[in-house]
């Protein structure tokens, strides 16, 4: 089995994925001139202004937070560590450019999502993928296609794999046994999930930010302690990415390959930029100011934070350790646990396994909402919920006494399959999110504070729900017709 698994996820990422992911985001950037370079302090300044909602709504920083408890977990910590191990230092650049064309490719589906969102006629709403796919493509087998595999891919599979670290964290430098730990994370688990939305994003809010932050106070402490090796850590980087290090031909190739293999296959999995999971949570969001662009920019501060920064410096605190000597056999979690012990001492193991705890905890609860999204699309059933929510519990503690390759083999096939069918529709329809992001930055150039008008956009008026992008005031007589018919340029109203 574990061979059949092997060779479709080698078809899959080498022959398509690796390609499809590069080429779309580097497609998204020029489209969009350059949207994640133009908007970098804007994304910043409406995060941090959106912390403020009312009672019922979910704010873009809540979205965000919701979305970061799912993208920084253990595929910072342990996934990383993983990439270093096997495909070297290089792995850590292409990480970097999957981040950076990533963060076009996050604008393009999180505004996709915001769009074609669901009101849940509660102040609250849900989308993602599947709610786009059928929605603006007419093709709800489509939509259930990727549903059933999201809620595979998260729901279960990547619960399994933070379920898996965290147990190996903890077992491995506690002694505590992996049975109790996944007894105590289902447990934890079962109490949240249960309790709905609400609860769950006020977790993310609370808990997300305080870890990351504190995460990256001792990464950086760590490079202080090591300023003076920091210039050849980043050359062996480069070095590393290029195979520029390895003495013949065929060397070069190898290492150049398994690198970038590595470094994309682990910084998707870490950002998750493109693959379809990011939108699950924007949706949820009421961005200010009310224009669906808003959420697409305010996401690529998810994909920077996450890749750029925490998985950054993971690998400052790996390289720098020199515990991938040769003849090593540490990998993973246990790993980055040996690399900041030997800089820091012994407590710097403690920190790893407390923040392995939290990050994978986060995460487990951020995937199980994307899960029951997707299941909310394929049918509202509420004895479905119930049984879902059953299996996450479950499997949250089946995970915790899975072997790490087979767990993380499985995560790759499922991950793959994902993105490779939100890649093509997302490229399909990104011409409508281009003219969104084209209304966007018009209003914002007009001194205006940009609000959504669907009357300006004859295809996404007749494809997004009635009851959502309501404009409190249309300025129609003040629009003129531009291009095609399917956008209508604002005026000052």
């Amino acid at each position: 089995m574990s061979t059949i698994f092997s060779q479709i996820t080698t078809v899959i990422w080498e022959y398509l994925l690796i390609y499809l992911l590069l080429s779309a985001g580097l497609y998204f950037t020029v489209r969009s001139r350059f949207v994640q370079l133009r908007y970098f302090f804007h994304a910043w300044k409406l995060m941090l202004g959106s912390r403020k909602t009312s009672s019922n709504e979910i704010s873009s920083f809540q979205a965000l937070c919701t979305s970061l408890a799912a993208h920084v977990g253990t595929g910072n910590l342990a996934g990383v560590a993983i990439a270093i191990f096997v495909g070297g230092p290089g792995a850590v650049f292409w990480m970097w450019v999957v981040a950076l064309l990533g963060m076009a490719s996050s604008f393009v589906e999180n505004t996709l999502a915001q769009l074609y969102k669901t009101n849940n006629k509660d102040g609250t709403f849900r989308g993602g993928p599947a709610y786009y796919i059928e929605k603006a493509l007419g093709l709800r087998w489509l939509g259930i296609l990727f549903s059933v595999l999201l809620l595979t891919t998260f729901g279960f599979v990547f619960n399994a794999v933070h379920a898996n670290s965290v147990s190996q964290a903890v077992s491995g430098h506690m002694a505590v046994s992996p049975m109790l730990v996944g007894l105590v994370i289902a447990g934890v688990t079962a109490f949240i999930i249960f309790r709905g939305i609400h609860s769950i994003v006020r977790f993310a809010e609370s808990v997300v930010p305080a870890m990351a932050l504190t995460y990256l106070l001792i990464a950086f402490g760590v490079v202080v302690l090591r300023f003076d090796e920091m210039p050849a850590v980043i050359t062996l980087i480069f070095e590393s990415a290029f195979g520029l290090h390895s003495a013949t031909g065929g060397a070069i190739g190898y290492s150049v390959s398994q690198a970038m293999m590595q470094g994309i296959k682990r910084g998707l999995f870490s950002n998750e930029a493109g693959m379809g999971s990011g939108p699950n949570a924007a949706a949820t969001a009421t961005p200010k100011p009310n224009h669906p662009a808003t959420q697409g920019i305010v996401s690529m501060v998810s994909v920077f934070i996450d890749t750029m920064v925490i998985c950054t410096a993971t690998a400052a605190i790996v390289l720098l350790s020199g515990q991938l000597e040769a003849g090593s056999t540490l990998n993973g979690i246990q790993l980055t646990q040996a690399a900041l012990g030997g800089i820091v001492g012994g407590w710097g193991q403690w920190f790893i396994s407390i923040a392995v705890v939290f990050f994978g905890f986060t995460s487990v609860i951020a995937n199980y909402y994307y899960g029951e999204s997707n299941l909310l699309f394929i049918r509202n059933n509420p004895h479905l919920l119930l049984a879902y929510r059953i299996i996450v519990v479950f499997l949250v503690f089946l995970g915790s006494i899975a072997s790490l390759e087979m767990v993380w083999m499985v995560a790759d096939l499922a991950m793959g399959l994902m993105a490779l069918i939100n890649l093509v529709i997302i490229l399909l329809l990104s011409g409508p999110v281009m003219l969104v992001l084209r209304d966007y930055d018009l209003q914002s150039r007009s001194g205006l504070s940009p609000e959504f008008k669907r009357s300006r956009f004859p295809f996404l008026d007749r494809t997004i729900d009635k009851d959502v992008w309501v404009a409190k005031t249309e300025c129609g007589d003040s629009l003129d017709s531009v291009g095609n018919g399917d956008f209508q340029e604002p005026k000052s109203c």
